[in-house]
C-alpha cells in the first residue's frame, strides 16, 4: 500500500488526499510535525532533499515528492489526465502555473495570514497581493470560457489550482470580484467524491514558527 507523509494543514497536502479520495486509492497518511522540525531530519530528507511535504512513499518502496508530481503519477491512465497530447500539456501548463505563480502568491499570503506571520505592511507582502490579483484574473480569463482549467473536463489541472485559489478568500482576496472564479469553485466542490475536509492550522499549536 502507498504512504502519502503529510503535513494536516498543508493544501499541497490536501491536493493529493482530495485526488486519492477520488480515485477511491487506499493508503496510509505518515504526519509530519514539519514546524517541529520532522521534515529537516535525516530520515525524512533521505525522502526529500528540500524537506518538504508531501511525498509519496510508493509499493516499491521510493518516494516521489511534490505535489503536482505525485498528483501526475497517481492520475496517469485515469480520467483526471487526458491521453490527448494538447489536453494533457494544457492541464500540465495549468499546474506549471500553479506551482510558480499560485504558491508564491496566494498560498504563502493565505499562510501568513492564517499563522499571525503576515507583516501587512512590508513591501514583499504588497508584491504578493499584486501577483496573487494578476493570477486570480489569469484565472478568471480562462475560466469565462471553459468549465475547467484543461478544457471541458475536470482534471488534476483544478486539483492542484483550487487548492489554494479556490481558498483565495483566506488570503485577503474577494471572489465576487473573479465570478468565474468562483462559480468554478462550486463546480470543483460538485465533483463526485469531493474531500471537504481542509484541515486548519489551529491543531498544531506549532504553526506560528517559521520553518528552519
Amino acid at each position: 500500500m502507498i504512504t502519502l507523509y503529510n503535513y494536516g494543514p498543508s493544501q499541497n497536502g490536501y491536493k493529493v488526499r482530495l485526488l486519492l479520495a477520488q480515485l477511491d486509492r487506499e493508503y496510509r497518511t505518515q504526519d509530519v510535525a514539519i514546524f517541529d522540525g520532522e521534515s529537516r531530519t535525516p530520515a525524512f530528507l533521505s525522502k526529500n532533499p528540500m524537506g518538504a511535504v508531501p511525498v509519496l512513499e510508493l509499493e516499491d518502496g521510493s518516494y516521489l515528492p511534490e505535489s503536482n508530481a505525485i498528483l501526475a503519477y497517481l492520475a496517469e491512465g485515469t480520467e483526471f489526465l487526458s491521453d490527448d497530447p494538447l489536453v494533457r500539456a494544457q492541464t500540465l501548463r495549468w499546474m506549471f502555473f500553479e506551482q510558480e505563480y499560485v504558491q508564491s502568491s496566494i498560498a504563502s499570503l493565505r499562510h501568513r495570514m492564517l499563522t499571525g506571520k503576515l507583516d501587512a505592511a512590508s513591501p514583499a507582502t504588497a508584491e504578493k497581493r499584486k501577483l496573487g490579483a494578476r493570477v486570480l484574473a489569469a484565472l478568471e480569463g480562462q475560466l469565462g470560457s471553459t468549465d475547467f482549467l484543461a478544457g471541458r473536463r475536470y482534471s488534476i489541472a483544478d486539483i492542484s489550482n483550487f487548492a489554494y485559489g479556490g481558498l483565495a478568500e483566506d488570503a485577503g482576496y474577494d471572489l465576487a470580484d473573479y465570478p468565474a472564479v468562483k462559480a468554478w469553485t462550486r463546480r470543483v466542490r460538485s465533483q463526485p467524491k469531493f474531500l471537504d475536509d481542509i484541515i486548519p492550522y489551529s491543531v498544531d499549536p506549532h504553526s506560528q514558527r517559521e520553518l528552519g
